[in-house]
This record gives structure tokens, sequence and C-alpha cells, in this order.
């Protein structure tokens, strides 16, 4: 999927998070990386293959209930 050189991590490696942004859509809390993957704002994300990553930051549930 990536053209780059060096080409981005894969959507399956570690550090997949570092790929190149291809759409940012920061009214819509995400962003579309080089390599399939969709990041959300809250840090989860949603891989090419369906899966899932989890958030791994915590809401501020003071400004969600308020």
């Amino acid at each position: 999927m990536c053209a780059h050189n060096p080409p981005c991590p894969t959507a399956e490696a570690p550090d997949r998070e570092a790929a190149r942004l291809r759409s940012h859509r920061p009214e819509q809390g995400w962003s579309l990386l080089c390599n399939g993957v969709l990041l959300f704002e809250d840090t989860g994300e949603l891989l090419p293959n369906g899966g899932v990553v989890a958030p791994r930051r915590a809401l501020n549930m003071a400004r969600v209930a308020g």
C-alpha cells in the first residue's frame, strides 16, 4: 500500500502509528494513515483487517457528562 521510501510501518507493526497521513479529518476526530490504519483522536485504532485497538487514553468523564 505504501509507496514511500523508506516504506511506512505496516498495519501489523508495533510502530504502525508512525506511518504518514493520507487523510486527516480533525472535525470528525480521525485520520487515515498510509498503511490503512484509521486512527481516532481518543487513540483508538481500526486496522485494515477489521481489528480494533482500544484507546490508550481515558476520556475526561467530567467533560463528557457535563
